[in-house]
């Protein structure tokens, strides 16, 4: 995701201090970031899932190319620099390579949750546990139609008659 850089001239450079909270789990903001140095921690709940350490790497790409609330809280683990685009959707429009690598990104991410479920539901086929549900889970994955969704899990009320849960 290096090559990002490379298109992010008219970003906003910002230097965040470690501690440093730049996107909050819940809340929408319409903005991207790319990380230029540093380490920015995802952050769900009180768990942090994921480190990014790469330049170049892009949070809030989520919740802008779904129109909805940020799914994770993303924080400055060590004092950080990052460019930010206050409107990602006119950044994204400007700069389809960009884009397109943040496309590339999502399908492999993908793709490796669903290699995942699928070892899954291989191995714990026919055992009657609640990973019996993962080849329901891949179906509905596959034929998601572009719709709003909401974050989170099936624990959260607003998520309760979603048939794809």
């Amino acid at each position: 995701m290096r090559a990002v850089l490379d298109h992010c001239s008219d970003g906003v450079k910002h230097s965040v201090a470690a501690g440093d909270t730049i996107i909050r789990e819940g809340q929408t903001s319409g903005h991207l970031f790319v990380l230029i140095e540093g380490q920015l921690d995802i952050v769900k709940g009180d768990t942090v899932v994921a480190s990014l350490t790469e330049p170049g790497a892009v949070v809030g790409e989520m919740s802008v190319l779904l129109e909805q609330p940020h799914t994770a809280t993303v924080r400055a683990a060590t004092d950080t620099s990052v460019y930010e685009f206050e409107n990602a959707n006119d950044f994204l429009r400007d700069h389809p390579t960009v884009a397109l690598m943040i496309a590339r990104l999502l399908a492999q991410r993908l793709n490796v949750a669903t290699s995942y479920l699928a070892d899954i539901k291989q191995q714990y086929a026919g055992h009657g546990t609640h990973l019996s549900m993962v080849g329901e889970l891949l179906e509905n994955m596959v034929n998601l139609s572009p719709t709003k969704v909401s974050p989170g899990s099936d624990r959260h009320s607003d998520r309760q008659g979603d048939p794809r849960i």
